[in-house]
């Protein structure tokens, strides 16, 4: 993989978040690591500084997140298509169960600070910057929060400045 600027990057993030999906891991090589599926999230930019950002959310009941809590920074790593059954894997088994990442095959790269994959064809290092809750009382539409949340387990969110870029090759490049 090579370490690229985010300001060379092209795509849209819209497919990115909603077709593609991603990978979002924490951890450490001391400590082990956990990932998930995500397919919510946002990139841009935040406060007022031209840093690149990553906004992801995390149920409270995932066991990714006692990772993401845990560590400084997490990863964000997009897949190549043929990766799907495992994407949908790593989404519905939890770690706490079995070692679905070395069920799933892939290898993980413990730099930078975080954890990601050889096998992605896109990651992105982000440091997190900050974690809130969300919140009953914060939804206007309140048919939003019945359908995502009839049972609780409102998600995190975190936003995570983009320290690093790297790509397997020229795709999402401009």
């Amino acid at each position: 993989m090579k370490e690229v600027s985010y300001k060379d990057l092209k795509f849209n993030p819209f497919d990115l978040l909603g077709r593609e999906w991603m990978l979002v891991t924490a951890g450490n090589e001391q400590d082990g690591c956990n990932t998930m599926t995500i397919s919510w999230g946002h990139l841009g930019c935040m406060w007022g500084h031209n840093d690149p950002t990553a906004v992801t959310y995390i149920r409270a009941s995932r066991y990714t997140k006692t990772f993401v809590d845990r560590e400084d920074y997490f990863t964000l790593c997009v897949m190549d298509a043929s990766f799907k059954k495992q994407m949908a894997y790593l989404g519905t088994v939890s770690g706490r169960d079995e070692d679905k990442i070395e069920k799933a095959g892939l290898t993980k790269v413990f730099a930078d600070n975080s954890v990601y994959f050889k096998e992605a064809k896109m990651v992105l290092i982000c440091k997190k910057e900050y974690v809130a809750d969300l919140k009953e009382s914060g939804f206007v539409d309140k048919d939003i929060f019945e359908q995502a949340y009839p049972e609780g387990n409102l998600h995190t969110m975190y936003v995570g400045k983009i320290e690093k870029v790297l790509v397997r090759d020229d795709e999402y490049l401009k």
